[in-house]
């Protein structure tokens, strides 16, 4: 029982760090709240599968990350319109993308000038992450260490932050 006791005290000593990594996922007070009670709750019912010995923060923070992952994968999907119209009506419809506005497409010419500032290095693994490709898949088309390619993407969506920080939609 002292091991079930000690696993719940570090769990609780580890709120406010979750918390914090849970805002910075969903940039959204409430979805960092409920993000952290989920992670509570799979942490607390996964109890039997922490090894012991083993980093016990990266393992939550993990679960965290996961959790995250898998909510944004399933808001993804359901936001995702399957036309089964027999002609295909909805499909034809014109989407509002922005792009007909002279801000939208302001906005999409001010990005592709920045993001084709960076050297090749960085514009391209960017673009293959924005383009729905994992981290492991980027690294292996490039033939680069996995870490080198997160450092790449991590820099360039930093530096794009930054070079469009004034920029306001």
């Amino acid at each position: 029982m002292k091991s079930n006791d000690s696993f719940k005290s570090r769990l609780v000593g580890l709120q406010s760090n979750l918390l914090n990594f849970a805002y910075q996922l969903t940039s959204n007070r409430e979805a960092a709240q409920d993000l952290l009670q989920d992670t509570t709750l799979k942490a607390l019912d996964n109890e039997d599968k922490y090894v012991d010995n083993t980093n016990f923060k990266g393992w939550i923070f993990t679960i965290m990350r996961n959790i995250f992952i898998n909510n944004y994968r399933q808001t993804v999907r359901q936001a995702t319109v399957v036309d089964k119209t027999d002609d295909l009506y909805h499909l034809n419809i014109s989407q509002d993308s922005g792009l007909t506005t002279p801000e939208g497409s302001y906005a999409v010419k001010e990005i592709s000038q920045a993001l084709n500032s960076f050297s090749e290095e960085y514009r391209v693994p960017f673009n293959m992450y924005v383009a729905g490709y994992k981290y492991h898949e980027i690294a292996d088309k490039l033939g680069l260490p996995l870490g080198t390619v997160k450092s790449r993407i991590f820099f360039a969506r930093k530096r794009l932050r930054s070079e469009l920080a004034d920029y306001q939609a």
